[in-house]
């Protein structure tokens, strides 16, 4: 049976629900995977997504940062979540859809501003984050799974508006691709939205500084879809849903969408 999944950092679930909502109604994945929940589970308001079709929730939250979230129309069970890097914040959480296809939602660390672990901590935190990432994937070795969320990096030159101008920015760092590349490698997942959109420019994130951010298009492609190589060719339909970033009270990110037929 085919189904459809969507990833998107909503930075704050609660005050954003009418988006959130507007996108179950309009776009009506699957699957959602929201990232920068920012709520306790508790808070967050089910109520009005089951109302919309999506009684099944899995997440882990804290109070005002972090926190992911998988909505389904479908069954899910909760397959427990990861503390990399051990941080203590709520920055992954995976489900198993009744197909026996695993899903893990991810909320990398952004890194700060500063691209030096020896000045900024946050840096650290990241690079340290995804090398615990790839030693798991390593170890584990999925199978029948599919990877989203916000990893906040761009690993490739068309992810970003200017390659050159942002080699020594945050999220496309050399370091920073290369760590998410090793990511990538040791769990073999393929990465479901450039293989099926290969050519050209393509971003999910769009800085809130930006007056006009549709004018300038100054985006970078932070949020991913992956899929183990086992079921990557059931994969197909990635798109970006960009207008959403032009919504009423948008988040700085848009969903990403792929189809699986499985």
């Amino acid at each position: 049976m085919p189904f459809t999944i969507a990833t998107w950092n909503i930075n704050s679930v609660r005050l954003r629900e009418p988006i959130v909502r507007k996108l179950l109604q309009e776009e009506a994945p699957d699957i959602l995977c929201l990232q920068e929940t920012k709520s306790p589970v508790e808070k967050i308001p089910t109520e009005g997504f089951a109302a919309l079709g999506y009684p099944y929730m899995v997440a882990r939250g804290q109070k005002g940062y972090n926190g992911v979230a998988i909505l389904s129309r479908l069954p899910i069970e909760d397959l427990g979540d990861m503390d990399f890097a051990g941080l203590g914040h709520a920055r992954h959480v995976a489900a198993r859809l009744e197909n026996g296809v695993a899903i893990h939602n991810f909320y990398v660390p952004a890194g700060g501003d500063v691209p030096d672990r020896e000045v900024n901590e946050k840096f650290g935190q990241k690079l340290d984050y995804l090398s615990e990432m790839r030693d798991w994937f390593r170890d584990e070795r999925p199978e029948r799974a599919i990877l989203v969320g916000d990893l906040n990096i761009a690993p490739l030159e068309d992810d970003v508006w200017s390659h050159k101008q942002l080699l020594k920015v945050v999220s496309h760092t050399p370091i920073e691709v290369e760590h998410l590349g090793q990511t990538q490698e040791a769990g073999r997942w393929v990465d479901i939205t450039r293989r099926d959109i290969p050519e050209g420019k393509l971003y999910s994130w769009w800085s809130y500084r930006a007056r006009d951010w549709d004018a300038a298009d100054k985006g970078r492609r932070l949020d991913h879809v992956w899929a183990s190589p086992d079921i990557a060719n059931a994969g197909h339909g990635s798109r970006i849903l960009r207008a959403a970033r032009g919504w009423e009270k948008p988040s700085d990110h848009a969903p990403v969408f792929a189809t699986f037929d499985l």
